[in-house]
């Protein structure tokens, strides 16, 4: 709203200083000093709301060290993340722009399921919350949305190669730019670096790839409920998914500010994505958000973000990947979400089998996921955590050099 505000005094009355609303990077930094605020200043206030509604944790008694301590925090504290990053975003961010929207309605979907979730747990005394059918299927319509959109919606475009000629003093007056609808991606260590999804579908007949929708929007649906159940189950101990999750969005607000910008896009040879570029106020808003949260969820937690923050926080990661055309680096680049949930898979799939085999299951690790393997083994949680982190951090470098290995 602010842009939109000095850009009317700008144009209007000439205004000292309103010219400064019009880039990207200053935005982008009020964004993130304001999240900060609004998580610190204001997160303070909700924890004490929440204890006053005495909307405590019910911990379920896994024998882990420290855990009958935890009883009783505060849940729901993902509302300190949604409130610090939606209230800078409408501040600073242009609302008209399409990958803006799309990130607005995803962070107020996925966080209405995991209110949602996280009230039938505290109020209904239900600890299984709401039922999966209901979570996968809140899912996968935001996927269906998001696919839908990201596909039909005009605003979404990319550059066609050799559409772009930029003079060596890179003047943006003189930049020429073709815009097209595309389903291409990028696509780590391949020789052009990026892969069109229509590609699926071409056997079928040159006009098949009027239908690469088909492949595409399944595929979207996988990727969002995939990677917001992934922050789920990695939420389990004290400051992991919030850490973790900074660490992956900021390396995504690397890749923004790249494919959203016409020269360093070019100069990397990386995908241009025109109006991309607005992506790195909402993420640095979501940054902000995610470590102002962290002064109340380090060890020891005075508040859990309950699934109200971790799908949320999944949810937003997969579509702003989605949007930039670096969903096939997920794997990588969130290993941490990713070995979390095979955890879960192989000790669940492993237990069955040998129980339906011997009669009797038997478990790979000593507890899924994995942070509580190591919690069994005796790490301290605050070990376990730091430890994520270097491991998130080395995970991010790699996904950003495998960008250039071909």
């Amino acid at each position: 709203m602010l842009y939109y505000l000095f850009d009317y005094l700008e144009k209007q009355y000439q205004l000292p200083g309103a010219s400064l609303f019009q880039f990207t990077t200053f935005r982008a930094a009020m964004a993130i000093l304001f999240s900060l605020l609004i998580a610190t200043a204001y997160g303070k206030r909700i924890i004490v709301f929440l204890q006053k509604k005495q909307i405590g944790e019910s911990i379920r008694d896994l024998g882990l060290e420290g855990q009958k301590q935890k009883a009783g925090t505060p849940t729901m504290g993902g509302l300190i993340i949604i409130m610090a990053t939606l209230i800078p975003v409408l501040l600073f961010a242009k609302l008209d722009n399409i990958y803006i929207l799309l990130l607005i309605v995803t962070t107020i979907w996925m966080g209405l399921i995991g209110f949602a979730d996280d009230y039938i747990k505290v109020f209904k005394k239900n600890k299984q919350g709401l039922k999966g059918r209901f979570k996968i299927m809140g899912q996968i319509v935001l996927g269906l949305a998001v696919g839908a959109t990201l596909y039909f919606h005009p605003e979404v475009t990319m550059k066609e190669d050799g559409g772009t000629e930029i003079t060596q003093k890179y003047e943006g007056e003189k930049v020429e730019l073709l815009e097209i609808k595309s389903t291409r991606t990028t696509v780590p260590l391949m020789k052009n670096n990026e892969l069109d999804y229509a590609e699926f579908i071409g056997w079928a007949g040159e006009n098949a790839k009027n239908y690469a929708w088909l492949i595409f929007i399944p595929i979207v649906i996988l990727i969002v409920t995939a990677v917001s159940n992934g922050a789920n189950l990695t939420d389990g101990i004290d400051g992991l998914a919030a850490g973790t999750s900074a660490i992956i969005v900021f390396t995504l607000g690397i890749f923004a500010f790249v494919s959203g910008n016409v020269i360093f896009s070019d100069y990397l040879d990386v995908m241009y994505i025109p109006n991309s570029g607005e992506l790195i106020v909402f993420i640095t808003a979501f940054v902000g958000a995610l470590v102002g949260f962290l002064w109340y969820n380090a060890y020891p937690a005075q508040v859990f973000m309950g699934d109200t923050g971790s799908l949320t926080i999944g949810g937003i990661i997969a579509v702003i990947a989605l949007i930039i055309r670096k969903e096939l680096l997920i794997p990588v680049l969130c290993g941490i979400f990713f070995a979390e949930s095979l955890s879960v898979i192989f000790q669940v799939g492993y237990f069955k089998y040998t129980r339906k085999k011997f009669g009797e299951g038997k478990r790979i690790f000593l507890m899924s996921p994995l942070h509580h393997h190591y919690q069994v083994k005796g790490y301290h949680e605050s070990k376990i955590v730091t430890r994520f982190w270097i491991i998130g951090i080395l995970l991010a470098i790699i996904t950003i050099v495998t960008l250039k290995v071909r």
